[in-house]
């Protein structure tokens, strides 16, 4: 605490006196004083060699901003009203075969439940919840992977605009130990890694916060209103007429253990 005071009462000190020496003459009567502005390009070079890491950030936090928004708030991505009207309408003729080609052939969140549970109606009710649980793992990991690296983002920015606030008083107490207050413009470079890093760490943090928790309550809700959909689809649902029924194209690979078959010859003989 104690340092941090002093820092801060350094670079509030050199602030003002670098504000007291590089203050312009006053204006002669009739001329208006010359007031300098600084662009924008000329505050990102104040900020020092951190600025290259935290612009890619901004740059890797508005590409997941965008396919997070694809991804989550599409309805084509989550669950298309038409892929629902067609399926219901299968299910309401007993095609559970041609629902579940169906479903393999589009691409969207509720089609891949849907098609898994489709296919595990032979084996009963249970079974078919299981797999609308699994595969529900699965769409929520696949929304969650690229929307999860905005929250690393917002942890990293800060630590590296703090990373170049520690470089800059690094610098400015090199330059106030060699030459002192006498050099404002040495002194005045290095405060202004220190404000401008601190900034634009945050500056890029917030966003990519405020973006991660929205994203993720989305495809929360979205992947909430998939399994009240597909519930509902599967209420009354003949699973005694169904059971034992392969739907679907998946490869099954058990069979009955060899001492199983092997006891049975032995009684058959």
């Amino acid at each position: 605490m104690k340092r941090t005071a002093l820092t801060l009462a350094f670079i509030f000190t050199t602030g003002a006196a670098l504000l007291a020496e590089e203050a312009p003459p006053a204006a002669k009567p009739g001329e208006t004083p010359a007031i300098h502005t600084k662009t924008l390009w000329e505050q990102i070079k104040e900020g020092g060699w951190v600025m290259f890491p935290i612009g890619a950030c901004s740059m890797l936090t508005l590409y997941l901003i965008g396919d997070g928004f694809i991804r989550v708030t599409s309805p084509k991505k989550m669950l298309p009203k038409e892929q629902v009207t067609a399926v219901k309408n299968l299910f309401r003729s007993g095609k559970y075969v041609d629902a579940y080609n169906y479903c393999k052939a589009q691409n969207s969140a509720f089609a891949n439940v849907a098609r898994m549970a489709i296919s595990s109606l032979g084996e009963g009710k249970t079974a078919a919840e299981e797999a609308i649980l699994t595969e529900m793992t699965k769409e929520n990991s696949r929304i969650q992977t690229f929307v999860s690296y905005l929250s690393v983002i917002g942890v990293c920015t800060p630590m590296i605009g703090l990373l170049g606030t520690v470089t800059g008083m690094i610098s400015a107490f090199a330059v106030l130990g060699s030459s002192g207050i006498g050099d404002p413009s040495g002194l005045s470079a290095a405060i202004g890694e220190v404000l401008v890093a601190t900034a634009s760490g945050l500056f890029i943090a917030i966003p990519a916060f405020s973006a991660y928790y929205w994203l993720r309550n989305r495809g929360v809700k979205a992947l909430h209103e998939i399994q009240d959909t597909i519930a509902h689809m599967l209420r009354k649902m003949p699973y005694d007429k169904l059971a034992g029924a392969h739907i679907g194209d998946e490869e099954i690979v058990a069979a009955d253990p060899d001492w199983w078959v092997a006891d049975e010859q032995e009684a058959l003989a």
